[in-house]
């Protein structure tokens, strides 16, 4: 999965990291701070898209989901 996120330097990660290494696991997100979307890549199976967006709300951050072709 990937999202278009708010997310826009290490402070930030440092704040999504625990949630989301709770979520998904530490080895499985990664974000491209390169990017002017920021995106966020998540990869597993685990989760939902709107489990992730949600446990990204919940520490102040907006993630749209991006449709991979």
């Amino acid at each position: 999965m990937k999202f278009s996120t708010n997310i826009k330097c290490d402070g930030c990660i440092a704040t999504v990291g625990p949630v989301l290494d709770k979520a998904v696991g530490p080895a499985h997100w990664q974000v491209d701070l390169s990017n002017p979307q920021r995106i966020l890549t998540v990869d597993t199976q685990a989760v939902s898209a709107a489990q992730i967006q949600q446990v990204l709300r919940e520490v102040g951050y907006q993630a749209d989901e991006i449709a991979v072709a």
